[in-house]
């Protein structure tokens, strides 16, 4: 295991050992890493990240943390994470009998079922009501502490799926076909008026191989060593690995996949997405951010009952929005905006016509899929993009489609955890 302390130290130590530890010598990970090593520092923030949260300090125990993260993963038949992170809660002591299914854990991690369900797929269902149920006084209720730091996991997982997926990152070899759940892809919020709905036939985007190779590995980390030489330049502090602890052999063959069916994970799983603005038979509120927004109530709130993790998160926002982009700087901001308004958030400040001036159809097809439909880019239903992008462009527009997409889970829970609170 990688246990990593980062802190602030001479501009000597730099923060590439912790990136090229975590791409280097880990099986499969560097699959998922290799594509985010496009933008290398977005790369250490998002490490940073997933480190704490899955084994830093914090209310759950790790096993718990790692079969929560299956549970997600599950929703979306991400067998990739389903089956790194059952390697990972067998080796951190976890009961192999729970491995068998959902039905085999515990009923307190059965609870949490719901809530997953829920934010995987209709965020905009959270209630306060299903906080209030976790944390009812009993035998298997939830902490609040507990609660928070479980949907964290649950966010990051569910929005770690579509980048994974839409890197074309998934490991599965034989892919079953299948239809998406709820409203089908091709169906784009601001084209439907003109019609522009129809799914292009198109191939899967050949995988990328494992980054083994020195090469690979030296560009690496010249890109790395080149990214926090620009932020000593511009006077930023250097983050560090403070502890990196040796991984020999036998914890690199510890780290190997261990392959287990997602299916087994998943109940009611006819639920899915749901077009928000076309819901006729429920009308609900769109979600204002003038009302609850992450910076001026989801990061103190999380950061106040998950110590340390608002900074975590808020630093991963800021890296996607500063990553550099050849393209018009709005349009990483209707790409925002555009992911949020199709799961009913809403800026009343922005001007929405942006989003079809600024996202071609093809485009916009591609983004609405991989956030609400990732694993239905496994097979041929699902419209890959139409515009030439550069491999570093396509990495850099998933990474916004995915702190979007984790955001707006965030900012669902959160605001019913608010509510709860002050009810």
């Amino acid at each position: 295991m990688l246990l990593v302390v980062m802190k602030v130290n001479s501009e000597k130590e730099r923060a590439s050992p912790l990136c090229m530890k975590a791409l280097a010598s880990r099986g499969r990970l560097d699959t998922v890493s290799q594509q985010m090593a496009f933008h290398p520092q977005y790369l250490e923030s998002f490490l940073r990240t997933q480190h704490y949260i899955l084994y830093m300090d914090g209310p759950l125990p790790h096993h718990y943390r790692h079969y929560i993260a299956i549970m997600a993963a599950a929703r979306h038949h991400c067998s990739y994470l389903v089956s790194l992170h059952s390697a990972q809660f067998l080796r951190v002591g976890g009961d192999p009998l729970w491995l068998q299914g959902l039905e085999a854990a515990p009923p307190r991690l059965q609870q949490l079922d719901h809530i997953n369900k829920v934010l995987a797929h209709q965020p905009w269902l959270t209630a306060h009501s299903h906080i209030q149920a976790l944390l009812k006084p009993g035998e298997q209720c939830w902490s609040l502490a507990e609660l928070v730091q479980a949907v964290v996991l649950l966010a990051h997982c569910h929005s770690l799926c579509s980048f994974i997926f839409g890197s074309a990152s998934e490991t599965d070899t034989a892919p079953t076909l299948r239809v998406p759940h709820g409203t089908p892809p091709g169906y784009c919020l601001c084209d439907a008026a003109n019609g522009n709905t129809a799914l292009p036939p198109t191939e899967r985007t050949p995988r990328r191989r494992s980054l083994d190779s020195s090469c690979e590995l030296t560009c690496l980390r010249e890109r790395i060593q080149k990214s926090q030489e620009e932020k000593e330049r511009k006077g930023d502090p250097i983050l560090h690995s403070h502890t990196l602890l040796h991984i020999d052999a036998e914890e690199e063959e510890e780290e190997m996949m261990c392959s287990t069916d997602p299916s087994r994970f998943v109940t009611d799983p006819d639920f899915g997405y749901q077009e928000f603005a076309r819901r006729e038979e429920d009308h609900f509120q769109v979600f204002r951010v003038q009302d609850y927004s992450w910076e001026d109530h989801g990061f103190s709130l999380v950061n106040r009952l998950y110590s340390d993790i608002g900074h975590l998160l808020d630093d991963r926002f800021r890296s996607v929005a500063s990553l550099p982009s050849p393209h018009d700087p709005d349009l990483k901001r209707a790409i925002w905006n555009y992911i949020h308004c199709i799961y009913g958030i809403r800026y009343d400040d922005y001007d929405y016509g942006e989003v079809n001036q600024l996202l071609e159809c093809g485009l916009k097809l591609y983004i609405k899929a991989v956030a609400c439909y990732p694993d239905s880019t496994k097979n041929s239903l699902c419209p890959l993009p139409l515009t030439p992008l550069k491999a570093s462009e396509k990495v850099h527009v998933n990474l916004l489609v995915m702190e979007a997409r984790l955001q707006a889970e965030l900012l669902y829970a959160l605001r019913a955890i608010t509510q709860y609170m002050i009810a």
